[in-house]
């Protein structure tokens, strides 16, 4: 059992920022799953108590709960519903970061996340069709943050063609109307408050998308602050031992310091040339050097 622990932790370790995000939904479904399994063995539930991850339609509700306006974002209802979130977050969030950043991914999710639950909130409170619901109406899962990552995929790769069992190959775009459409038209459907989620994350990701092309990112607070969250949690860092370097060993170190400042610099003027021209304006060279940095 340790070892399938030290496992696990090793693989989100080195995995991808999508990964890492897959394994904590996964994670988080898991133990509650579980819970909940153990507890109706003793004819228990806890689920109320996992209402207060969920997120509320009542504003009043949201006031003694802020966190759930974070927390809905990795909760699931079910196996099918952490499923097709999670294969999507997988598909797209690997298209994601040949445009774009692991950091910018991560704001993204949950940006896109903050954006649909709070036009969640807003249409329940809003429209009188929904306001009969306000009182007993929660809302869960990742839906409105994988919808942005698509959207702010198909805003930067519009012609990236998709092969879809059965259609055969679709471009980006016409995939992201036809989800977005979609959501459109089942807005007032039993589950209308997801689809209302979904088209605040979509256009969360057009929002990021387009200011990244003029060289705005929308999600640099976001990033800010999860990393300063990250940093209290984090162990405080050793000090190097101090090494004595012999002959050639201290020119390898030149060398390597040079090279590292040379991969560097040219990052750097990759991302000056992004935010001029575009990213169609990268060379395939270009675009292959920044994406294998964004895995860093």
């Amino acid at each position: 059992m340790t070892t399938i622990i030290t496992d696990l932790k090793e693989a989100f370790r080195r995995g991808n920022i999508y990964i890492q995000l897959i394994y904590i939904n996964v994670g988080v479904f898991v133990i509650t799953t579980l819970t909940e399994v153990l507890l109706q063995l003793f004819n228990r539930s806890l689920s109320g108590v996992f209402e207060w991850l969920e997120l509320p339609a009542s504003v009043t509700r949201l006031v003694v709960q802020p966190w759930s306006l974070f927390t809905y974002m990795f909760m699931h209802a079910g196996f099918l519903h952490i499923l097709f979130n999670m294969l999507w977050l997988y598909w797209f969030g690997a298209l994601f970061l040949m445009s774009f950043s692991a950091k910018h991914l991560r704001g993204v999710y949950v940006l896109g996340g903050l954006c649909g639950g709070l036009l969640y909130m807003a249409a329940y409170n809003v429209f009188p069709y929904f306001r009969p619901m306000v009182d007993y109406s929660f809302m869960l899962g990742a839906s409105a943050s994988v919808l942005a990552i698509v959207a702010a995929t198909a805003y930067r790769e519009p012609n990236y063609p998709i092969r879809l069992l059965l259609f055969g190959t679709v471009r980006l775009k016409y995939l992201a109307l036809i989800v977005i459409g979609t959501d459109l038209l089942f807005v007032t459907s039993s589950n209308g408050g997801g689809h209302i989620a979904h088209l605040g994350g979509a256009l969360a990701g057009l929002w990021f998308a387009s200011g990244i092309s003029k060289g705005r990112d929308v999600t640099a607070w976001i990033n800010k602050f999860l990393d300063s969250v990250t940093a209290l949690f984090s162990a405080k860092p050793r000090k190097p031992k101090m090494k004595v370097h012999y002959g050639n060993s201290r020119q390898q170190d030149y060398d390597y310091n040079a090279r590292r400042k040379a991969q560097s610099e040219e990052i750097d003027r990759i991302l000056d040339k992004l935010k001029k021209s575009g990213y169609d304006s990268l060379t395939t060279e270009e675009k292959k050097s920044l994406f294998d940095a964004s895995k860093r």
